[in-house]
């Protein structure tokens, strides 16, 4: 599998477990803090690589330490790191996330240089080459960019796919209505797709999203598993049994589970199948690159 994941880049900082923030100059202890790659295109391309694919990412990070840090981590499980660029002018955007006892996530985020990565920044021949564009996080790149990048790869014969980092309450349907009608496989979480839509019901914002473009629809749930949504299917994938210590980077191995699954040749709700069963794998442990998993492993978790 030959996949350029593109788009938002993140060095997350997670810390477990947290109950409360002490008080006033207090300390706490925790058992574990974590550093990890993390991102809708940096976090997809981890488990992407974990699970056997040949992966190249893209995107804007800055000159700093974490910057230092993340390209280490992505080059440690495998990803290509070619084709990032770094911005002397922004900060690499990095996320503190204290995670609560029952796998809860809050954030507090520096959004740094993902939104500054322009068209000059891209290497068109290398989009042109692939066969898998996933974008993460369109909304970043604006919609403009956002669709030339995803035409220009549909149009050189790849797969396209795209998933969202902003959470719905921010989002609209102008923002990610120009990228819909190239992209191949839609993949926000449920908050994600109602938000952006505006609505309350995950099948009306199904309907929304599809006739505004989008192909296939494959919704993260949480526990509830995903829904599966094209011009021909209807149908909710269940999430499998998993202790759950993190849910951080669970739509990103959903996504890698999803995307591998299909170039191996198999049917939309497989892909789903095997998209669970790779994102309960990951809530076993805090970060996106939680676990030494490969393609066996999560086939095997998938059959039981």
């Amino acid at each position: 599998m030959n996949i350029i994941t593109l788009g938002a880049h993140v060095l997350d900082i997670l810390v477990h477990p947290v109950d409360s923030i002490p008080e006033g100059q207090q300390t706490a202890l925790v058992e574990n803090i974590h550093i990890s790659p993390a991102g809708t295109a940096g976090g997809t391309a981890v488990v992407l690589s974990k699970l056997g694919a040949t992966v190249r990412t893209a995107g804007a990070i800055g000159t700093d330490p974490n910057g230092d840090l993340l390209l280490s981590l992505l080059q440690r499980h495998g990803v290509d790191i070619s084709l990032l660029v770094r911005k002397p002018a922004h900060p690499t955007a990095t996320t503190v996330l204290p995670i609560r006892p029952n796998g809860d996530r809050p954030t507090w985020h520096l959004l740094g240089a993902n939104p500054f990565y322009t068209a000059d920044d891209i290497n068109w021949d290398a989009i042109a080459s692939a066969d898998y564009l996933h974008l993460g996080g369109p909304e970043l790149l604006g919609p403009d960019l956002s669709s030339r990048i995803l035409r220009h790869a549909k149009e050189s014969g790849a797969v396209t796919s795209a998933d969202l980092l902003a959470p719905g309450s921010m989002g609209s349907i102008d923002a990610i209505a120009p990228i819909l009608p190239h992209v191949d496989y839609f993949l926000p979480n449920e908050e994600q797709a109602l938000g952006f839509t505006k609505t309350t019901d995950l099948l009306a914002a199904c309907h929304i999203l599809h006739s505004a473009g989008a192909g296939t629809l494959a919704i993260t749930r949480g526990a509830e598993g995903a829904l599966l949504f094209s011009s021909s299917t209807i149908q909710e994938i269940p999430a499998y049994k998993t202790k759950v210590v993190d849910t951080t980077g669970c739509g990103d191995a959903f996504t890698a589970g999803f995307l591998r699954a299909l170039d191996l040749g198999r049917r939309p709700h497989e892909a789903a199948e095997l998209a669970c069963a790779t994102a309960a794998l990951a809530a076993q442990g805090l970060g996106t690159d939680y676990g030494d998993f490969d393609l066996a492993t999560v086939e095997r978790r998938a059959t039981h």
